[in-house]
């Protein structure tokens, strides 16, 4: 008997792309890591610095660099391709979209024609944005196309709630909703302290919520780590990890991330930042909340955000 191995590939190994295949390595969740990227000494490079670490890791795991047709019979492919420098020139991730959408739309078909019929995992932002685009471009099942969607942003959220009560992470569930951008927004309602509502919480322990501090933090969390390294790497590489052990070990685990909607919250043919059961199958369903009508509108401008930007990205193409 043959026994299956996970293969996962990775296509732009910059800042996080290199990290996500660490994280692959180190977290347990591939035995094969296929790397791709336009700058080919740059695979070879990251190649052999990856297989320098292998002897110091948990699990067996070995890197191998390829091409895009190299990736066919991968089980997930992640990408995390793009230029993340272009933010340099400001705090918005819609400035990654011209260059995101030109480079995935020229490298999914080449995937799909060697006979890819996996599952994608996508980074890249505008994360919502690029999601929709590789939905469109493969030609998948929409739910076997995910982004990393709000995860990180949640983690930012969870960070600046257990500083905000001295409270660890593990004592309260909360998620951003929404936009991966400067739209997102905390749904309150959702917030609880292990079946305790936000509300009540805060009555109880006489803690006074600075709601909008604390919703900026976890929006602009990604921004304290770029001005200062100009990039972002172990946040977002652990989500995207995450992510993918969740779908190759077939967790069915409720995780906030870019996922389609076929009704939910009122809104179709649309990737938006949402809690989703993820497993084998990629984007098992999605988990609709009894939102308050103040976060429905939120919600809905979250979306309408999303849907000009797929607009921006169809105009590049043309």
């Amino acid at each position: 008997m043959e026994i299956k191995r996970r293969i996962v590939g990775v296509v732009g190994v910059g800042h996080v792309g290199a990290h996500v295949a660490f994280n692959l390595g180190m977290m347990g969740i591939a035995d094969e890591v296929r790397l791709c990227d336009c700058k080919e000494q740059k695979v070879v490079s990251e190649v052999q610095d990856l297989n320098d670490a292998v002897s110091y890791m948990p699990n067996h795991v070995r890197y191998i660099g390829t091409d895009y047709a190299g990736l066919k019979d991968c089980d997930v492919i992640v990408n995390a391709s793009g230029d993340i420098s272009i933010l340099v020139n400001g705090n918005t991730r819609d400035l990654e979209l011209v260059n995101s959408v030109k480079q995935v739309s020229d490298f999914v078909p080449k995937i799909m024609a060697a006979g890819f019929q996996g599952i994608f995992v996508n980074i890249t932002n505008p994360c919502d944005v690029i999601t929709n685009l590789i939905a469109e471009k493969s030609g998948l099942p929409r739910n076997r196309v995910v982004g990393t969607g709000t995860l990180l942003d949640s983690s930012r959220l969870i960070h600046a709630i257990s500083d905000y009560t001295g409270l660890d992470a593990r004592s309260f569930t909360a998620f951003m909703l929404g936009e991966h951008g400067n739209a997102q927004f905390v749904p309150w309602s959702c917030v609880y302290f292990y079946g305790k509502s936000f509300v009540d919480f805060a009555k109880d322990t006489g803690i006074n919520f600075n709601q909008k501090e604390i919703q900026e933090k976890a929006i602009m969390g990604g921004w304290t780590t770029f001005n200062g390294k100009h990039c972002t790497e172990y946040g977002i590489a652990s989500a995207g990890a995450t992510l993918v052990r969740t779908i190759l070990h077939d967790e069915k685990r409720i995780i906030p991330v870019s996922a389609p909607l076929n009704g939910e919250y009122g809104q179709k043919d649309i990737y938006c930042g949402v809690p989703a059961v993820v497993g084998a199958k990629g984007v098992e369903s999605v988990i609709e909340y009894p939102l308050t009508k103040e976060e429905m509108t939120e919600f809905t401008r979250c979306c309408d955000v999303i849907r000009v930007n797929i607009q921006k990205g169809k105009d590049v193409l043309k």
